[in-house]
């Protein structure tokens, strides 16, 4: 099951920069002027968890396995991306592939480093690229009403709930708000989300910080979270999760990923970081996409697997393997902190902790899965 972030941005905010330090490679090219990259790039990231090291200490398997998230390096947006202007098109196809989009906002005053809007402000970056998707999801809403019109007089049920989500949309856009920001009730958000909209897609706002204020942040990262708090209010009974912030210094994480990493511990400390601000985009990525981890344990392997919140027994089996969910039969279940406090499998079974879980079983974060399934 793959989970993807797309990183966008305009030019020169250090969205390249941070894409290398966040996969540790040099694969997408950073450079000082606008359009260095062209085809997205594309890298996996082990999700950081303690949990997974503590399980490993008592189980001693032969391999540590980390569940990972999808980070992609997409082309720089300027004004006039929803017309084809840069390279608008292929911009806006690629955001369409991810599941949430991480905004690199450029939050640092550095006179070597252009801009291409003159002047160093993360709110007004912010709105170029929010109001070229929102033009955008509004010439793909205005195409749909007339062929779910002519569904709708042929009796069409499903196309009058999903004309009402455009015109929903629509009207939400109009009054330059992002689709996301929309109320939608609990149980047409999936119908919602089927309109594919580019501004429906859950935010991380990524300011991207001067190394001085990488442990405080700034008046330009503090004026982003003050948005983000305004748009969270403003939502109502709109998605309960829009969006998060994270402060981060792209050229910190750069120099990190660059060091041994026994000497990284003592730079985070001389910086006053208590961890690299990769580990916290990376969490708040996870969080955001509403995932939850699930663990296996073996001697050949303790590894962690990534599903969604409310996910069922059997549909995480599947995400194993395809045949576990076609076989299931029950999950052989114990909580991550009864396998730490009676030291791994045995321990919680004897102290009637290992719960036997049904098809109706919803999976909790943390927890550690045996499933068995007839062949």
């Amino acid at each position: 099951m793959g989970f993807k972030c797309g990183i966008v941005g305009l030019p020169n905010v250090g969205k390249s920069t941070l894409f290398n330090a966040l996969t540790q490679t040099a694969s997408a090219e950073a450079a000082n002027y606008p359009f260095c990259t062209i085809e997205p790039n594309v890298g996996e990231v082990p999700v950081p968890d303690p949990r997974l090291e503590k399980i490993a200490a008592i189980v001693r398997p032969q391999a540590v396995v980390p569940t990972r998230l999808t980070f992609v390096d997409i082309a720089g947006l300027v004004k006039g991306a929803s017309k084809g202007e840069g390279l608008g098109n292929q911009f806006l196809a690629h955001i369409r592939e991810v599941d949430a989009i991480a905004y690199t906002l450029r939050c640092f005053d550095d006179a070597d480093v252009t801009h291409v809007g003159g002047r160093i402000d993360p709110l007004s970056d912010a709105e170029i690229v929010e109001t070229e998707l929102m033009l955008a999801d509004m010439e793909s809403l205005e195409k749909r009403i007339e062929p779910l019109e002519k569904k709708l007089r042929g009796q069409d049920k499903e196309a009058r709930k999903t004309l009402e989500l455009v015109h929903l949309a629509l009207a939400m856009l109009q009054n330059g708000k992002p689709a996301r920001l929309a109320g939608v009730a609990e149980e047409d958000r999936r119908a919602f989300r089927a309109l594919n909209l580019l501004t429906s897609k859950r935010v991380l706002y990524v300011c991207n910080v001067d190394e001085a204020s990488a442990a405080t942040g700034n008046e330009y990262s503090r004026n982003v979270e003050a948005r983000v708090a305004d748009d969270a209010r403003s939502a109502g009974a709109g998605d309960p999760r829009p969006a998060e912030v994270v402060v981060i210094s792209a050229k910190i994480e750069a120099e990190l990923a660059q060091l041994p990493e026994d000497e990284r511990t003592e730079y985070l400390n001389e910086l006053g970081l208590a961890e690299p601000g990769l580990a916290r985009l990376i969490r708040a990525g996870y969080n955001l996409l509403e995932l939850i981890t699930f663990f296996t344990a073996g001697e050949k392997q303790v590894r962690a697997w990534t599903v969604r919140e409310n996910t069922r027994a059997p549909r995480a089996a599947a995400v194993i393997h395809t045949d576990f969910e076609k076989g299931f039969i029950r999950a052989e279940t114990i909580t991550y902190d009864d396998f730490i406090k009676y030291n791994g499998e045995t321990g919680a079974r004897e102290a009637g902790r290992m719960r036997l879980e049904g098809k109706d079983y919803v999976v909790k974060d943390g927890d550690l899965l045996h499933f068995r399934f007839a062949t």
